[in-house]
């Protein structure tokens, strides 16, 4: 059942990129497929790499109302980029070689990402407020720190930190996506990968060990995938806070079943057609821009609202 349900979900989402390319085309062919198929493409990669991480990262962390940006790698990204123009200046990080900049943004952001995990989860996996209130004093600490910078900054480089601060798929560069496409492509076969393993790590440290498990390997390995997915996939278009926790959401409640097998791709499919069809209803139908970013923070924050209403409920 939760195969066909897959198979759907798929077909669904070739449906709307199939819109989301073709829709009202008129004019030149080639140079508007071209830049709509180099938009679909980092729409769906990126909504692909933000729902596979979160359910990489809330299975490690024993919970479902956690994402990597919750836990504050979204105000990190902001003020990664804060100090780079703070220290480059404007016009020096226009200046900067766009793959060298793109391939330091990953690496910084996978570094800091391990530590930031790393150190929330061996503190406070089995403690949801412990988590949250850490990775919300830690966000704020960043956005505290980025903030400071931004008042250092003339008001022509604050509209480049500015830029950075909430997600663009308009001016995506086809060379950088690319490169992208290879690293979530390998990040998302070796999440697909240990599936089984997850599958028993889900049941918790102590009863995945008497499986005979290595439960920190695996969660080693799984915050891995979860800094490169999240790096590569924010490093690409900015961030996108709350996308992750409606994606994972959505494909526990479509899928009904623990199987990472099915639970990674659903969420990544989720994730994708989310901003796809997101996308292809405030531009093509509604004639809006720069809106779908600011919609998927308000629906998200409400999701998360509601999970938490919930549990609380049920205790």
């Amino acid at each position: 059942m939760a195969e066909r349900r897959l198979i759907l979900l798929a077909l669904v989402l070739v449906g709307a990129s199939t819109a989301f390319l073709l829709w009202n085309l008129r004019g030149p062919t080639a140079f508007i497929l071209g830049l709509r198929a180099t938009k679909l493409a980092a729409l769906l990669l990126v909504g692909c790499a933000v729902g596979m991480a979160t359910v990489l990262f809330q299975t490690v962390a024993q919970n479902r109302l956690l994402t990597p940006g919750i836990v504050g790698f979204d105000a990190l990204f902001v003020t990664l980029q804060t100090a780079l123009v703070l220290g480059l200046g404007g016009l020096g990080v226009a200046q900067l070689p766009p793959l060298a900049t793109f391939l330091a943004e990953v690496a910084l952001l996978v570094v800091a990402a391990q530590i930031l995990f790393g150190l929330l989860l061996r503190r406070g996996a089995g403690d949801l407020i412990h988590m949250i209130l850490t990775g919300v004093i830690l966000g704020v600490m960043l956005r505290g720190l980025a903030g400071l910078m931004q008042r250092l900054l003339d008001p022509s480089e604050f509209a480049v930190v500015q830029q950075a601060m909430f997600a663009s798929f308009g001016a995506v560069d086809r060379g950088l996506l690319a490169i992208a496409a290879a690293l979530l492509g390998i990040a998302a076969l070796a999440a697909l990968r240990l599936a089984p393993r997850l599958d028993v790590a889900g049941l918790g440290r102590v009863r995945a060990r008497t499986l005979g498990l290595d439960h920190d390997r695996v969660v080693n390995r799984s915050l891995m995938l979860v800094s490169v997915l999240v790096a590569v996939s924010t490093a690409l278009v900015g961030p996108v806070t709350f996308l992750g926790l409606i994606a994972a959401s959505l494909g526990h409640a479509m899928m009904q079943t623990y199987r990472h097998a099915v639970l990674l791709p659903a969420a990544g499919m989720t994730g994708a057609l989310f901003l796809v069809a997101g996308q292809f209803l405030f531009e093509r139908v509604l004639g809006m821009q720069s809106t779908l970013a600011v919609l998927i923070e308000f629906l998200g924050g409400l999701l998360f609202l509601a999970l938490i209403l919930k549990r609380k409920g049920r205790t």
